[in-house]
């Protein structure tokens, strides 16, 4: 017979020593979590089986889950144990959660879109924003960053390198942006922005179409042109919703000026 730490929601656990501290066990569930391994309403394992899966106690077992269910990946009710709350619950800007997104290989596929989403409806605005208000050392850093793009594209073992760059031509940006909101939010989704951009990378045939929209991204925002931000963000976020198919996402979010088909 199958033992429960092969079966069940156990199953879908890794089989690794998480050291004696619940904040390394909470790091170990909330990845499992935001990989996707369990669906909404879905019951999570019981700390006792934890306890013996994991070999900890369950003393700190318990303060793992209440840092998971602070996080609102997790609802926990007294005698009935802890589901698996709607991605919608969870609180995507709390504390720990960079830390937990930015260790994921595989994020949840909502995630990614929701993370889509955010950037779809907010970096042309922040991008209308940079191209007004950016100074000298702002352009010096998305310069900078466009730089180690243009240099790591295309070669053998620098693609981390690349994302890498490219994530930090954004983050740049909303810091550009000079708006304290934005320039946190663009380090609070760090994670999720990266985990997105890798992806699009993985799925694109060559990155020589991603250099030219950052290109033309620069470009405006260097000669003013809050307009021409605009649109070239949101024409470089139409290109990266074909490499990660959610053009559909694009459709009803862009102006159909912008939605061109990839010849």
């Amino acid at each position: 017979m199958a033992s429960a730490s092969t079966t069940g929601p156990l199953s879908r656990l890794p089989q690794q020593q998480v050291g004696d501290s619940a904040g390394e066990l909470a790091d170990c569930l909330a990845q499992a979590i935001l990989s996707g391994h369990w669906q909404a309403g879905e019951v999570f394992p019981r700390e006792l089986d934890l306890c013996q899966h994991f070999s900890i106690s369950r003393n700190r077992v318990r303060n793992a889950l209440s840092e998971l269910s602070s996080a609102g990946l997790i609802e926990r009710t007294a005698g009935r144990g802890s589901v698996i709350r709607d991605i919608g619950d969870w609180h995507l800007l709390a504390p720990p959660m960079s830390r937990w997104m930015a260790r994921l290989s595989e994020p949840h596929p909502r995630l990614i879109h929701e993370v889509f989403a955010f950037r779809l409806a907010a970096e042309p605005y922040i991008s209308e924003l940079a191209a007004t208000q950016a100074t000298g050392a702002d352009l010096a850093r998305i310069e900078a960053a466009f730089r180690g793009m243009q240099s790591s594209a295309g070669r053998r073992g620098e693609r981390l390198a690349h994302s890498e760059y490219d994530v930090a031509f954004h983050e740049a940006i909303y810091r550009s942006s000079h708006n304290l909101v934005w320039s946190q939010m663009g380090m609070l989704l760090r994670p999720a922005i990266m985990a997105l951009i890798q992806r699009s990378h993985d799925q694109a045939l060559d990155l020589d179409e991603s250099l030219d929209c950052h290109q033309r991204l620069l470009d405006a925002i260097r000669l003013r042109q809050p307009d021409d931000a605009r649109e070239a963000t949101q024409q470089l976020l139409q290109r990266t919703a074909q490499d990660l198919a959610m053009d559909q996402v694009t459709t009803t979010a862009l102006p159909s000026s912008i939605i061109q088909p990839r010849r």
